[in-house]
């Protein structure tokens, strides 16, 4: 079984146009704990800093609440992490029933349909429109869910365009589908938005790609970011829309939930007038 180990380097720094008096934050920064992934350390460095607590919230997700409550025109966060990374989940992903597990009527039984709502509901941010909504019909008679999902990953990969000048961070996947183009925030919310309009319960991955496959022990890389999706086929079965594929040791998990505002690595308010401006950085090495 190949396993691999790396270091992410998460780096982000908010300069701010005069001092603020304090500012209050969730940062959601550190790498799960689960079957093919181990985060063997991780460590959140912020300037300046007073007061800080760590929690999982409703999703799973470690979150680290903080405050800086002394005037300050720089805010620095830091979060170092050393992952070990397994093919355990692409497999597990990739699954023994390679046609599927479920049947349509398995997957709209009732009490299916009343564990999984709040991976079943649509919110702004992953409504299809009338356009995706369309399309979705044509794929209602595939013979089982599992087809479909494929499908309508297949389908978003080739008519949308990767394109980081059209959408913003705040963007729907009505609004990038319309477009025909986003990042993989966008790929993400259509694709949920798509499956959830069919009945199948699905959910938003946020963590980090590995840039560069096939890299070598000790080589740095420049990431960033990455979003993917995950379906409910009698277990949890994950897709990358944005590259075609299915999920495996180059992605690296930090958090689900129902789509992006459940997951931003870093959101809050401070308190003053001054406008900000966002540095992000990440580097992502290669250790084993």
């Amino acid at each position: 079984m190949t396993v691999r180990r790396y270091r992410i380097v998460h780096s982000t720094s908010f300069s701010y146009s005069a001092p603020v008096r304090a500012a209050h934050n969730e940062l959601r920064m550190t790498p799960l704990n689960e079957a093919g992934q181990t985060t063997l350390e991780n460590r959140i460095r912020i300037k300046p800093l007073t007061w800080s607590h760590v929690y999982r919230d409703h999703w799973g997700t470690h979150v680290m609440a903080m405050e800086s409550l002394s005037p300050h025109d720089r805010l620095d966060i830091e979060a170092t992490s050393t992952v070990e990374r397994s093919e355990a989940e692409a497999e597990h992903t990739e699954g023994a029933h390679p046609e599927g597990v479920l049947d349509w009527d398995a997957l709209h039984d009732r009490a299916l349909q009343d564990r999984s709502y709040e991976w079943l509901m649509l919110s702004p941010r992953t409504r299809p429109g009338e356009a995706m909504a369309e399309l979705v019909e044509g794929i209602r008679d595939l013979p089982r869910p599992k087809d479909a999902a494929d499908e309508i990953c297949a389908i978003v990969r080739s008519q949308m365009r990767y394109d980081t000048g059209i959408t913003g961070v705040h963007s729907r996947a009505e609004e990038a589908w319309a477009e025909r183009g986003g990042v993989c925030q966008d790929f993400a919310h259509i694709t949920i938005g798509a499956l959830r309009t069919l009945g199948l319960p699905a959910r938003y991955v946020s963590g980090y790609l590995v840039p560069k496959r096939d890299s070598e022990v000790g080589e740095t890389s420049v990431g960033e970011s990455h979003a993917w999706i995950e379906y409910w086929d009698d277990d949890w079965v994950a897709l990358d829309p944005t590259n075609g594929s299915a999920v495996g040791a180059d992605h690296i998990i930090v958090a689900r939930g129902r789509d992006y505002d459940d997951v931003p690595p870093f959101k809050g308010l401070y308190s003053g007038t001054a406008t900000a401006a966002l540095e992000v950085s990440v580097s992502i090495t290669r250790l084993a």
